[in-house]
């Protein structure tokens, strides 16, 4: 849970699932494990880990760059709640499953490790993420595709391009469909600009057309990126389509019966993560 959590908040949400459930799926084979509560426990991580950083998810990306505060300051915001949501994980974590240590005297199987694309990797992403900063992503974008289009071409061909695609489409599309009459006439009526307002549409909101959708039409009535981003943070949690990631992580594993153990885990979750939320707010001050 803790490895997820921690790949959430600097590969996305989304991405440290890709790494995460298949070693869960590994792991189950070499010793038999809970793997229905497991990996619905592990959908919850990293949707908490992914809300300490800007690049933790879709949403926090977007409202880094449109609010256009700092990396470090757009971090410290969002510190609180992160610290709070994982805590109440490491609660969960221990009362849904024992302390066993498990036995991993059957992978005797080794795996070639590419050490020059991790360390050139690494590097990359730490100047990306301070270009980024800087406001110059597209440059660093650039960058970085041609730097491996001409070292590692391979790297760049197998990227899931026509996912990036649509990520950049439901930007577009969302924020032009904001605008539409109707929905802008029913959304100003919710009065946004009151901050409790705002905090209950974005966690409910997010259980209806998940969390990145509902964080893109609520920024065209509020600039209050900060309650924005605590609201679908936490309407992450809860429905299965709060959040892209907990889809990728059932779809992941292939099991059948699923959806509800993690219902059962990610509900509650939900009601006590909304609550968590804005009593942070309201302490801070940004609640009124």
């Amino acid at each position: 849970m803790l490895l997820a959590a921690l790949l959430a908040t600097v590969l996305t949400n989304d991405v440290a699932l890709f790494v995460v459930i298949p070693l869960t799926l590994a792991l189950h084979r070499l010793n038999p494990l809970p793997i229905k509560r497991l990996v619905s426990v592990i959908a919850l991580a990293v949707n908490a880990g992914s809300v300490l950083t800007p690049l933790g998810n879709p949403q926090n990306l977007f409202l880094w760059q449109s609010s256009g505060v700092s990396f470090l300051a757009f971090t410290c915001a969002l510190a609180p709640l992160a610290a709070v949501l994982m805590a109440m994980l490491l609660i969960l974590t221990a009362l849904l499953f024992g302390g066993r240590a498990l036995d991993l005297s059957h992978d005797a199987a080794s795996q070639d490790v590419d050490r020059p694309l991790i360390v050139v990797t690494v590097l990359a992403f730490i100047a990306f993420v301070v270009l980024a900063d800087m406001h110059r992503a597209p440059l660093a974008l650039l960058a970085v595709v041609a730097g491996y289009g001409v070292w590692r071409r391979a790297a760049v061909l197998t990227i899931d391009w026509g996912l990036l695609l649509i990520f950049a489409l439901m930007f577009v599309v969302l924020r032009s469909a904001a605008m539409l009459p109707a929905i802008h006439a029913m959304l100003t009526g919710f009065d946004l600009r009151d901050a409790r307002h705002l905090f209950a549409a974005g966690a409910l909101l997010s259980q209806g057309i998940s969390n990145v959708p509902a964080t893109i039409v609520l920024a065209e009535f509020s600039s209050n990126w900060r309650v924005l981003a605590y609201a679908v943070s936490v309407g992450g949690f809860g429905l299965g389509i709060g959040s892209l990631a907990n889809l990728i992580a059932v779809r992941l594993t292939g099991l059948r019966g699923i959806w509800g153990p993690f219902h059962l885990i990610s509900l509650p979750f939900f009601v006590l993560a909304a609550g968590a939320g804005a009593g942070l707010l309201h302490y801070l001050g940004r609640l009124g």
